[in-house]
């Protein structure tokens, strides 16, 4: 792994922004699993964990115990 988990988090958090403002994650869609996500990142999944639930926090994503994790849909109706 490149970075520390703290360090990294906020890169993380911003590119998956991104990804979802591209239409890459477009939203209601479900996420890739946090263990995908750390390996696209080359990140431990941690701090891929650290960086969705400051989404969720942020009522930028959905978290689903279970089923997975969803990008809110701006309308208000999340899966």
């Amino acid at each position: 792994m490149t970075e520390h988990g703290w360090l990294a988090t906020p890169a993380r958090r911003d590119d998956l922004r991104a990804k979802i403002k591209a239409g890459i994650y477009p939203p209601g869609s479900k996420l890739p699993s946090a263990r995908l996500l750390a390996e696209e990142y080359d990140t431990s999944h941690m701090t891929i964990r650290r960086a969705l639930d400051s989404m969720i926090e942020r009522d930028e994503l959905v978290g689903r115990t279970g089923i997975g994790v969803f990008v809110a849909d701006d309308s208000g109706q999340n899966p």
